[in-house]
């Protein structure tokens, strides 16, 4: 039986954001990581992985422990290091995993509903799947394990495999209609609603 992976990308400093997103909270207190833990999960993920590198040791406690941590020991280089990171320890695990789903911890208000579209029919070690917004590619992506090194491969600064999806002809997963996909940059912008 195939089984398919979720990774939580939240190893950034998030300058922009006025620190790591791997701590933010909406406003009644739920930890982003712990919603975006639980979409991959309620999808069917596992096991689901997220990767830390800013602040890791107190983000770290907002973790749920039904996932594991993987720090990001280069996440200063960027979006790069932390899915480098992830991928690695994926493919370096026991598990028989055949795909891995992947979302970023700026995605607190990801319904489960999106995740479940990307899976949907199934999912395989070739499996190249993306979300898009109204036709803007976004999270989350579906990554088969066929893909992995080559993914890695292609990675560099704060990019993530945006570039090697579109290459590879990832087939287009519309989401638009379940929620708008933009990531959370700003505090201001902290949505309330969850998974």
């Amino acid at each position: 039986m195939s089984r398919t992976a979720g990774l939580v990308l939240a190893a950034g400093a998030g300058t922009r954001f006025g620190g790591p997103k791997a701590l933010a909270r909406t406003s009644d207190g739920d930890p982003w990581v712990r919603r975006a833990v639980a979409a991959l999960q309620q999808a069917g993920c596992a096991p689901v992985l997220v990767v830390l590198g800013a602040a890791a040791q107190e983000a770290s406690g907002l973790v749920p422990r039904t996932a594991r941590v993987v720090l990001a020991e280069a996440w200063a280089q960027g979006l790069s290091a932390s899915l480098k990171a992830g991928l690695r320890a994926l493919a370096d695990s026991d598990e028989d995993t055949d795909a891995v789903l992947i979302t970023l911890v700026d995605l607190p208000d990801l319904p489960v509903a999106a995740c479940l579209r990307l899976l949907d029919g199934g999912a395989d070690a070739g499996s190249l799947r993306q979300a898009v917004y109204d036709g803007t590619p976004g999270h989350p992506a579906l990554l088969g394990r066929h893909h992995w090194a080559r993914v890695q491969n292609g990675l560099h600064g704060d990019r993530g495999a945006g570039a090697y999806l579109a290459a590879a002809g990832a087939r287009r997963v519309e989401c638009g209609d379940l929620f708008t996909g933009a990531d959370v940059d700003r505090p201001s912008s902290t949505p309330d609603a969850g998974p």
